[in-house]
């Protein structure tokens, strides 16, 4: 069993800044933590978030957060380099898409000590195998990809889904993955 580890003067780095990591970055700092973030944009430091590049993030960050969409540029994002650049008191979350993460290279640093632990609500493949390793690794917690199956997440995702309708339409397109900023 991995021992808790509290979160207070830890640095988060978040690898994209959308709505969620917005989001994530408020609690964050609510429990004071630093918080780093690495986008596809150059942006200022604000509001004690700084921004920064991927590699600063890996290197620098007790915490990372995988908030960005699946794309051939993102995907395995975190492989065997990307991994040995962390900390080895570093944990891993990936909440977004499971191919961000080489699955294969992602059991050999938790076996090797390279990380010190995965949350993973999504894997490279889902289902996840039964005979996958990371259901009997102690330094990994997996949950299930269900948050949307609250009512008020699915009503929220019909709303923006009719969003999205009428402003195709109206030719002035938004959510466009090809334009994603952050």
């Amino acid at each position: 069993m991995v021992d808790h580890v509290e979160v207070n003067g830890k640095t988060l780095g978040l690898i994209g800044y959308g709505n969620i990591s917005r989001q994530i970055i408020r609690v964050a700092q609510a429990m004071g933590m630093n918080v780093l973030v690495a986008t596809r944009t150059a942006r200022p430091d604000s509001g004690g978030v700084h921004f920064t590049t991927q590699e600063e993030v890996l290197k620098n960050s007790d915490f990372i957060s995988l908030n960005c969409p699946l794309t051939e540029a993102t995907r395995h994002l975190i492989n065997r380099q990307t991994l040995a650049m962390m900390k080895p008191t570093a944990y891993l979350i990936n909440t977004a898409r499971g191919p961000l993460v080489d699955e294969q290279a992602l059991i050999e640093a938790l076996d090797d000590g390279v990380i010190a632990g995965a949350g993973l609500d999504v894997q490279e493949f889902e289902p996840l195998d039964d005979a996958s390793p990371l259901y009997n690794m102690d330094n990994v917690i997996i949950t299930p990809h269900m948050g949307w199956r609250g009512l008020e997440t699915r009503q929220r995702l019909v709303s923006m889904i009719g969003d999205n309708i009428r402003a195709f339409a109206s030719g002035h397109p938004i959510n466009r993955v090809d334009e994603i900023k952050g």
